[in-house]
């Protein structure tokens, strides 16, 4: 199998290929056709479902997968929640599946609902470069007991469910 990745993000590849351990990865850097930080569910799943696609069009993968992370607002319970949200296509079909999502810290949602994006927030508050190409903040979050590859992988696996099973379901 041959899946094409709309994102040069290690993170993001090291997703899939947990999912898809022999399969060949090919990361590729695609337009979200999104924001840089998408704000509810909405953009998120677009801007997965348009990295995808964009994947799957840039050569003869079998199929395209988009993974997105963004923010969503919430009253129940209340705060600015990280969410993430994965996409695969075919190019007949398209699969979509979410990670775990997590409560953003006061100072860290203050500052994205300001118009920062979560990414450069988190370097600056830790005083660290490229977090999001780590643990991403669901690792730093949890103290390191799930990482941004594995809460990725959980998107990855329910949007490729439907490709993979063989039940006629």
């Amino acid at each position: 199998m041959y899946v094409a990745v709309g994102s040069t993000n290690p993170v993001k590849a090291a997703a899939v290929e947990s999912v898809l351990p022999d399969a060949r990865i090919d990361p590729v850097a695609v337009d979200s056709g999104v924001a840089e930080q998408p704000r509810g569910r909405e953009e998120t799943v677009a801007g997965a479902r348009n990295r995808a696609a964009a994947a799957l069009a840039t050569g003869d993968a079998d199929f395209g997968v988009g993974i997105e992370g963004g923010v969503v607002e919430r009253e129940t319970p209340p705060g600015l929640w990280l969410v993430m949200w994965a996409a695969v296509t075919d190019g007949a079909e398209t699969a979509f599946g979410s990670g775990p999502s997590l409560r953003l810290p006061g100072p860290v949602a203050d500052r994205v609902r300001d118009g920062g994006e979560l990414g450069p927030v988190l370097d600056d508050r830790l005083g660290r470069e490229a977090v999001s190409e780590q643990e991403g903040a669901v690792g730093v979050y949890t103290a390191g007991r799930t990482t941004r590859a594995e809460a990725l992988a959980a998107a990855v696996a329910g949007a490729f469910g439907p490709f993979l099973r063989d039940d006629g379901q």
